[in-house]
This record gives structure tokens, C-alpha cells and sequence, in this order.
């Protein structure tokens, strides 16, 4: 099986190596809270109106800016400006030269792998469009 992510640098890519690279975990798509005065960033339970919360997949990625004009398209100039990203991202762990754990699916061959591992945001989200106040869904620590 060919490792491309270990072969060539994030830039790269193609777009499908790009892809799939995605864990499917939906930590990102996690609405959170900046602290004004130190830039602290606080994870809340909240989930994006398109994330899909069963398969933590967004229900209409390719058109996802349109309803969400502030979706934040991932780039490999952009990771290093990121600090929201989970450690587990994988896009993270690659940039920084590490392996990618035995639960994400380009490893494991399945993509149940990364829910089984308890690692997405299936089972413990609401959506946005029933959550309220932020402040009322921060969790202790989801990256």
C-alpha cells in the first residue's frame, strides 16, 4: 500500500491524496470560542448546521461556503495559522512529520475506524440550529 502522505510533501498532493487525508472526525466543524483578551480558544460541543452528525461528514462539502461563508478551506499555507485544529488532525501530524495513528482509515482501511476509535464527534454534538448560547457548550478539551 502506498504511503503517499510519508512520500511527498503536503504540497504536493493532488487533490483526491488531499482528501482523503481527512480523518472524518468533525472536530473542526466545532464552533469555539476565543478568548478577546489572551486569543485562548475554547471548544464547545457545537456542531456546524452542515455536519452531519452521525458520520461527522458535512452534508454538502463540495457548496459548504455558500451556507457557511466563514468555512475555513484547508490549505497547506494555512496549517501553520490553525491552532484550532485537533492534535489528532491528521493534516497537522503530517505537516509536523509524524505518522498517522492506527485508527485513521488511510491506515486501518476502514472508515469506521476513526468513530470506533472514539475519536469523532459522533454521538456527543448538537447542531448549532438547536444549541443557543455558546458559552452554555464548552467542553473540557476535544483537540
Amino acid at each position: 500500500m502506498s504511503r503517499f502522505w510519508e512520500e511527498r510533501p503536503l504540497s504536493a498532493l493532488t487533490r483526491p491524496e488531499w482528501e482523503s487525508l481527512c480523518d472524518g472526525c468533525g472536530k473542526c466543524c466545532l464552533h469555539k470560542l476565543e478568548d478577546e483578551e489572551t486569543g485562548e480558544v475554547f471548544p464547545t460541543n457545537v456542531a456546524c448546521r452542515l455536519l452531519d452528525r452521525h458520520t461527522a461528514r458535512c452534508k454538502d462539502y463540495r457548496n459548504r461556503r455558500r451556507f457557511v461563508p466563514d468555512c475555513v478551506r484547508l490549505t497547506p499555507a494555512k496549517l501553520d495559522t490553525l491552532d484550532w485544529l485537533p492534535t489528532t488532525c491528521a493534516y497537522r501530524l503530517v505537516a509536523a512529520g509524524e505518522p498517522l495513528p492506527e485508527w485513521h482509515p488511510l491506515v486501518s482501511g476502514d472508515p469506521e475506524s476513526v468513530h470506533a476509535a472514539g475519536i469523532s464527534t459522533r454521538g456527543w454534538t448538537v447542531s448549532e440550529d438547536e444549541a443557543g448560547e455558546l458559552e452554555y457548550h464548552l467542553v473540557d478539551r476535544i483537540l
